[in-house]
């Protein structure tokens, strides 16, 4: 999976961004060479969706690799959900409902009518996933990934154009990204309004400890959550299209 989002459509936490990028002797790459190395990097063949000058997605389905698009929400779905049939009951889909096409669903709810905070959906969701939403028709995005500290899903970085970038392919990330890059932090959500947050520790802020590669030099942040703070403002949202998904912050 590949999802690329252009700089003032979404706004990378900066912390991603790393000043060795520009000295590195492998140059971080614009969005088109990014996705001519992804698609050498498959086995088969990969599809995409180009929506003007805002995001790029591409995708190669398999195994525990799965897409949908459905009224102009997309998401790009890995891993699995232990409790998805209990999930479909919950939210009255039918059984052949599969991973990416839940997700859409619950994000639909979540962004029109907002029963139920986003952590509290998150918290929910019981497996090794990571994903990534576009709603194309907000231009926002929401990407998260499971708590398990085994399994990574997903990467993420900044391209030469100041696009953030997020893939499940290290390689892609690496090669695209110079030093600007991290593993997405695991347990957390990421909304192009609201930033980055925990949803295992809602009422915690994040923090950005710099990541020191093996050659010693910074390469992007991992985020954490900072046991000594508190968000002490849990505000009610609304329907609001680029706020309803989060529920608290």
């Amino acid at each position: 999976m590949l999802a690329i989002f252009k700089k003032g459509t979404v706004n990378p936490p900066q912390e991603l961004h790393s000043p060795s990028s520009l000295v590195s002797s492998k140059k971080a790459k614009i969005p088109s060479e990014i996705f001519s190395q992804f698609s050498s990097s498959q086995t088969s063949t990969a599809s995409s969706f180009n929506f003007g000058d805002s995001a790029f997605l591409a995708f190669a389905t398999g195994h525990d690799r799965m897409f949908c698009g459905l009224d102009n929400i997309y998401c790009s779905f890995m891993g699995r959900l232990n409790n998805l049939h209990s999930l479909n009951r919950q939210y009255g889909l039918s059984k052949a409902t599969n991973e990416a096409m839940f997700v859409v669903e619950a994000y639909r709810t979540l962004r029109d009518r907002g029963p139920y905070p986003a952590h509290e959906v998150l918290k929910g969701l019981d497996g090794n996933f990571g994903f990534v939403v576009y709603d194309s028709m907000a231009g926002t995005v929401f990407a998260a990934q499971g708590a398990n500290e085994v399994e990574r899903m997903l990467f993420w970085g900044i391209a030469a154009d100041g696009s953030l970038v997020i893939s499940d392919n290290l390689e892609v990330i690496k090669g695209g990204c110079a030093k600007s890059f991290a593993p997405f932090p695991n347990g957390c959500m990421f909304h192009s309004e609201q930033g980055v947050m925990s949803f295992e520790h809602p009422t915690r802020k994040m923090k950005a400890m710099p990541r020191i590669d093996s050659e010693g030099v910074m390469c992007g942040a991992n985020f954490k959550v900072d046991d000594h703070s508190r968000i002490t403002s849990m505000p009610r949202v609304g329907s609001e299209v680029n706020c309803a998904v989060w529920g608290s912050h």
